[in-house]
């Protein structure tokens, strides 16, 4: 007998709206899909600090970060990838839960995997963000070296080189990082937020 028949859903006291009203703003996850080097992290990080300063209360969950902590058993197969994206969603769906706005910042390479995470959430709870940038660019920057590092054949499955990426199908926002400012890109995603009256 596994262990999910002996377990049962805990209903917290304070509910998720009880949480909006007392931040003054509804939680979502912002959830940042592209190649690496597309900015995903320094965009989220980006946003994270203009909702901080306007005072909204939003927290920053990061690939690199994540691995080293809560992933740190993963590996970049395409298995372990799945559970990694399945963690992050769970992990996400917690910090939306008790009212945060989570922004994910996730290479999230398949589609599959980026759907199951959405259906997670209520609806408008879930908000990707693509990063469309040319994979040239993302290696012209190659910000830490990996895509060096995949042409010599040192990374396997890495993604844009030896394992595909899977652009999102019709995503809620779509951000040109090769085109847009940080600026432009902050002010475009906090226009959509309050044009869903989440902010």
């Amino acid at each position: 007998m596994g262990t999910q028949n002996n377990i049962t859903w805990h209903k917290t006291t304070v509910a998720k709206k009880d949480r909006h009203h007392l931040n003054g703003h509804k939680s979502c996850v912002l959830w940042f899909t592209g190649l690496s080097g597309s900015g995903k992290s320094t965009l989220a990080n980006a946003v994270d600090h203009e909702l901080f300063s306007q005072g909204y209360h939003s927290y920053v969950l990061d690939g690199d970060n994540i691995r080293h902590g809560l992933n740190r058993d993963l590996s970049f197969g395409k298995a372990d990838r799945k559970e990694n994206i399945r963690r992050i969603g769970e992990v996400a769906k917690l910090f939306v839960d008790s009212g945060i706005i989570v922004s994910s910042a996730f290479i999230s390479p398949f589609r599959e995997d980026r759907e199951l995470v959405r259906k997670m959430f209520a609806a408008d709870e879930f908000i990707e963000i693509y990063l469309n940038c040319p994979i040239q660019i993302c290696e012209y920057r190659d910000p830490k070296g990996l895509y060096k590092k995949a042409r010599q054949g040192k990374i396997e499955d890495f993604t844009g080189i030896s394992s595909p990426y899977e652009i999102p199908d019709s995503p809620e926002i779509i951000i040109e990082t090769n085109n847009m400012t940080i600026e432009h890109s902050v002010k475009q995603i906090l226009s959509y937020l309050k044009g869903k009256k989440i902010l």
